[in-house]
């Protein structure tokens, strides 16, 4: 009876094991470095690679990369920016299940959103940053964090004060602190910068310098380059 149940805590933990590592998506589109930690090692992706829940996704000084999700959303990562994968479940045949949950270290990331988030549960799609969680609708737009600088991540990045940024392009996104939230619809701009106070939308661009990625976004959600 022992053997039996030491043999089936194996089989369980190896379960437990292969749902940990699902594939969340893959490298789409990738220009200069980018780099994985996963398990407390390194490695460098390169296009087609698995990205999966916990890893740790990393660019270099000019280099972009585009990963793919298995629901069809994508999130493309500007230069010198750190994004964890926290939280990915999808199952096409169980929306109530859907998750997917980042966290946005530093830097810039521009997201598309997939089915996750358009079905089921609308906060299934979550971005964390160091003030603001960032919730999506159904849209596109990016989100930089520069609470402790941006320098490298845009041409204009270096200068912005420190905070939370997010522009939307289509739909809506709701950027939620301790003390309160707002949405922040198509040609809006987010922005926070203290946990205890509320995000609040800006009378105009800051100076983001969001300028043309180096490749396209995706030919199942395309979203042209948008000019306030």
């Amino acid at each position: 009876m022992k053997v039996c149940r030491t043999f089936f805590g194996i089989v369980l933990a190896f379960v437990a094991l292969a749902a940990q590592a699902q594939t969340a998506g893959v490298v789409e589109q990738v220009t200069g470095t980018l780099s994985a930690v996963r398990g407390g090692a390194t490695r460098i992706l390169s296009l087609k690679s698995e990205v999966q829940r916990g890893d740790t996704l990393a660019t270099q000084r000019d280099s972009y990369a585009q990963i793919r999700f298995s629901d069809g959303s994508t999130a493309t990562l500007r230069p010198n920016t750190t994004l964890r994968i926290d939280e990915y479940q999808f199952d096409q045949k169980v929306p109530q299940s859907d998750s997917i949950a980042m966290s946005l270290i530093k830097g810039g990331l521009r997201t598309v959103t997939g089915l996750i988030g358009k079905r089921g549960n609308e906060d299934a799609y979550k971005i964390q940053t160091s003030i603001a969680t960032v919730g999506i609708r159904g849209s596109s737009g990016d989100t930089m964090d520069c609470m402790t600088g941006c320098e490298g991540v845009t041409s204009k990045s270096g200068g912005l004060a420190p905070g939370v940024y997010h522009v939307t392009y289509t739909d809506r996104y709701i950027m939620v602190t301790k003390q309160g939230q707002v949405l922040v619809g198509a040609g809006q701009f987010g922005f926070a910068n203290d946990p205890n106070k509320p995000p609040v939308l800006l009378s105009g661009d800051p100076g983001l310098g969001l300028g043309p990625l180096p490749f396209a976004l995706g030919s199942s959600n395309p979203v042209q380059e948008c000019k306030f």
